[in-house]
């Protein structure tokens, strides 16, 4: 997919952030639609349909969390990147923001050129995803990694696009015991720092979607599915 039809929606109710951030995604052939507060993002979510969301957590009427849950209902930006960027670093806030269904965590102060950096790596394996054309059959589980839908028992189950890589990741190999620093690696990649619950957190979901009993923990090493 060229740049230029790459669309990116970017959230942040300071208008600097905007000019300044928006300015360098510009500059690299992107094009930007920008939104001031959660609200006027979903609907320009909504209408725009994006490729990615750089969203801030802090905003007045709707706030970035709210937001991207709201934005996650919505059948049709189901496979929508979404960044979290804002100022609070604290854990809570991280996991608050991949249990709304993001996909990365960005911390402010950023230097637009790194920002602009850590896009082009987020977009860079969302390219490299939409090139598979394989599906995966295990059990009553039916993963189709082309269309990013997942069929359990027949019937459908939309996941966030970190979810389905997780689990597109572990029932690669059923059975093998993944590595917590491989999932890392593979599913949010070297370019984006991500805290130490991030992976339990997206493992909490998919137990409650798929089946608790799939998913097993090995203490102190990491996780793997079994059918």
């Amino acid at each position: 997919m060229d740049k230029k039809h790459i669309k990116i929606l970017l959230v942040d109710d300071e208008p600097d952030i905007l000019e300044i951030v928006g300015y360098n995604l510009s500059s690299e052939g992107y094009t930007v639609v920008t939104a001031e507060n959660g609200i006027e993002a979903v609907k320009k979510a909504k209408k725009e349909k994006p490729q990615l969301i750089i969203l801030d957590v802090m905003m007045p009427e709707m706030d970035g969390i709210e937001a991207c849950e709201q934005i996650r209902l919505i059948p049709e930006l189901k496979n929508v990147l979404v960044t979290f960027l804002t100022a609070r670093g604290e854990d809570y806030s991280q996991v608050a923001g991949f249990e709304a269904g993001a996909d990365d965590y960005i911390t402010k102060p950023i230097k637009p050129k790194v920002l602009v950096s850590k896009v082009k790596a987020l977009l860079r394996r969302y390219k490299e995803q939409e090139k598979q054309e394989n599906v995966v059959k295990i059990g009553d589980l039916t993963i189709d990694r082309d269309a990013y839908k997942i069929l359990l028992k027949g019937k459908e189950i939309i996941l966030p696009r970190k979810e389905f890589e997780l689990l597109s990741l572990l029932t690669s190999k059923p059975g093998k015991v993944f590595k917590r620093e491989e999932i890392l690696d593979q599913v949010w990649g070297n370019e984006v720092v991500v805290g130490g619950r991030t992976i339990d957190v997206h493992i909490r979901k998919l137990r409650e979607k798929i089946g608790d009993k799939t998913f097993k923990t090995v203490k102190g090493v990491g996780y793997k599915f079994v059918d």
